[in-house]
């Protein structure tokens, strides 16, 4: 028999889980490249959410909170791989490692247009941060709040890391071009 508090944690996490699972999966997707690994990332999102929901206090959105935990499954993801692959633990260093996933996934190119996959092969030239930033506010629509609280960070610091990677992307985007043209 299901105490009044266990319910209704589960109907919480159901509700949660509903509302936000395919905005939680694309942006987990859009960082790792890779449909199975997102989906093990998905899931692992919500087992934090199951066993942290006590916690939460409410200073934020349900929503910038469970994707704050996203955003910390993917680095763990990235800095569990990167210790893997170089057989040291060497610190993973979030703001200055670039995040470049070795699988693409087909499905998701195979609908996109040229320009979007220019843009998302570009992508993986950014820092750790800068894509972060890219993927939240275009790819998953958040506003510079949301983002900021989600990374932890002033909106300020959203705002010039979102200026640096459009300058990045830019700068990157005219130089494939450039090197395209020249062939």
């Amino acid at each position: 028999m299901r105490t009044g508090v266990g319910w209704m944690k589960e109907s919480i996490f159901h509700q949660l889980y509903d509302k936000y699972h395919q905005d939680v999966f694309q942006f987990l997707i859009y960082l790792v490249k890779n449909r199975t690994v997102a989906e093990d990332l998905s899931h692992e999102v919500y087992v934090r959410v199951l066993k942290a929901y006590e916690r939460f206090e409410g200073k934020s959105s349900e929503k910038t909170w469970l994707f704050s935990i996203a955003k910390n499954v993917a680095i763990d993801y990235f800095r569990n791989a990167n210790v893997r692959n170089r057989h040291t633990f060497d610190a993973f260093d979030w703001e200055q490692e670039q995040l470049i996933s070795p699988v693409k996934s087909p499905e998701q190119f195979i609908e996109l247009d040229d320009e979007m996959n220019r843009l998302l092969e570009v992508l993986e030239l950014c820092t750790g941060d800068q894509k972060m930033v890219i993927v939240m506010r275009y790819f998953q629509e958040l506003s510079i709040a949301e983002t900021a609280g989600i990374l932890g960070w002033t909106e300020g610091k959203v705002k010039t890391t979102q200026h640096r990677a459009i300058k990045t992307l830019r700068e990157k985007m005219i130089q494939q071009e450039k090197e395209a043209n020249s062939i």
